[in-house]
Order: structure tokens, then sequence, then C-alpha cells
């Protein structure tokens, strides 16, 4: 009986043995057939040994030193060779000339103090004297410029004096002429004459009395009266300036203070009471600013000529 026992104990034993031809799980986590042999230490590496190559190949270059690389060969080629514009090989050209009289003028002057340095008393004191001679005459020259700049200052606003009044005399004499409008206090006569008892000659009346009343400038209706004006009555009616038509109401444009013309229409036996006399009804009114527009053209006087001085 006790052969039998060992016999059962040793059945578990065996039968916890792989059996021949069972697959059993290696430390590669291979499972392999148990009765396989092992295969030597050599054949299981080769295949490291044949990937060793491949893993000792330099790795491909990563894509920020590529740019870095293609960077410097573009701006070695913007850089070299140079390429000059020609205002830059003006600038240069400039700049070169402007260092090379830059260092004759250094060396001049070095030279020259090396000369002072070895001249003799007698020579600095003559040097010296010339030198003061020339400031001298340099102060002279200096002066007289001046006095030349204020001549022809005073020349000059001498000159814009004289054209300033030159003008100004000018349009003075327009006004006078006729041949420049003119503007300012005065007054407007209206002469109505519904009868036609108006003649030539109480119009010539009446522009002399404006006139004596300080009247500047006058003008009747569209007329400029001047100091060749005339009058003339026509034979069908009606009166005729500087041979133009003047249909009534006659109205008078006069530039000059109306404090002096107005009373001296409105006086006894005056222009007023003459008109009215003749059944025409003069009207006064006063302006600060009348405007006398009329204009006649300037004529070349045929036989009078300039008195010399």
């Amino acid at each position: 009986m006790e052969p039998l026992k060992e016999k059962e104990k040793a059945e578990p034993v065996e039968a916890a043995r792989p059996q021949a031809g069972e697959v059993r799980k290696t430390e590669g986590g291979e499972r392999k057939p148990d009765g396989e042999q092992q295969k030597p230490q050599a054949e299981v590496e080769e295949p490291e040994v044949a990937a060793a190559p491949a893993e000792a190949a330099e790795p491909a270059p990563a894509p920020q030193d590529a740019d870095r690389g293609a960077g410097r060969r573009r701006l070695k080629a913007a850089l070299w060779p140079p390429r000059l514009s020609r205002g830059q090989l003006v600038v240069a050209l400039l700049l070169f000339s402007l260092g090379l009289a830059l260092a004759i003028q250094v060396r001049s002057t070095n030279d020259h103090h090396s000369q002072l340095r070895g001249a003799r008393q007698e020579d600095l004191v003559r040097i010296l004297d010339e030198l003061d001679g020339r400031q001298q005459r340099l102060q002279q020259e200096k002066a007289e410029l001046e006095q030349s700049l204020a001549k022809l200052e005073n020349s000059s606003n001498q000159a814009k004096e004289a054209q300033e009044q030159t003008r100004k005399k000018v349009t003075e004499l327009g006004v006078l002429a006729g041949t420049v409008k003119a503007t300012g206090p005065g007054i407007v006569l209206t002469v109505d004459d519904p009868q036609g008892q108006v003649k030539a000659d109480m119009l010539l009346d009446t522009l002399q009395e404006l006139r004596a009343a300080g009247a500047e400038a006058i003008q009747i209706n569209d007329v400029r009266v001047v100091v060749n004006t005339y009058f003339t009555d026509l034979s069908g009616g009606g009166v005729q300036i500087d041979g133009k038509k003047v249909s009534q109401p006659y109205r008078f444009t006069v530039v000059g203070n109306p404090q002096d013309l107005t009373p001296a229409l409105n006086i006894p036996g005056g222009v007023v009471r003459t008109l009215e006399s003749h059944q025409a009804r003069a009207t006064i009114s006063q302006q600060q600013k009348v405007v006398v527009d009329a204009l006649v053209d300037l004529k070349t006087p045929q036989y009078a000529k300039p008195a010399p001085k």
C-alpha cells in the first residue's frame, strides 16, 4: 500500500511538468514548444547587430536648422558681392573728398604751426604787425560796407515812400479826372421837373454850388462830372450833359461833407429856392456812404503839353 501512495504523490509532479510539444512562454514574450531546443546566443542577438547601422545613421536636420541655413545663404548673397547705387556712390565720393580736404587742412595747419615754432622773435613781431594791419583794414571795410548798406536801405525806404506817394497822388487825380470810382459820405440830390422848366443853366448853377461847398466827386444820373463837363439845352426839351441826353428826375450823387453840402443848397436864394420857383421839387438825402461809379474815358490833349519847371 505504501508504494501506491508514493506513486500517487509523484503523478502530480509529473503533471506539472510541460509535456513534449507543449508551448511555454519565454522571457521575450513568445511561446515556444517545450521540446524545441534553445537557439544559441549569437542567433538570438543577430537582428540587433543588423539594426545597429540604422541607429548609428545621422538624424535628418530639423526644419528650423534648414531655415537658418537658407537665411544665412540669402544674407551672404545679398551682402556679397556689394551692390552700390548711384546715390550711394555719390555720397561715398563726397565723404572721401571731405575727409581729404580735412586732412589737407590739418596738415597745412600743423606745418604753419611748426614754422611759427621755428621762427625768430623778429619774424613773430613782423607777422603780428601784419595781422594787426590786416584786421584794421578789414574793420575799415566793414564800416564802409555798413554805411553803404544804410544808404541803400534809406534809398529803398525813400523809393518806397515816393512810390506810395505817387500811387496816392494818382488815385486822387483819378478821382478828380473821373477815371476811378469814388466812395464816401455825401448826399443825394433829386430834382423832379414835371413841368419841364429846369434848364441847363439851372443844373450848372447847382453843380457850381456843390463844388463851392466842397464836393469832391459828382455824378448826374449816369454821367460823371469832371473839369470839362458842359451842359446843353435840347431843342425838343430836356438837357444834354457832355453830349449825352439826361432825362428827369435829375439825380446828383455827391461825395463830400453832408453838413457842408446841405446848408449850401438850402440858403435863401440858393439852388433849392430857385428850383422851387420854377415848379421843380428838390429833395436832399444825407448818407454815410455814397458811391460814384460812373467813369469817363481819358483823352489825350491835342494842344496842351506839360510846361517845364
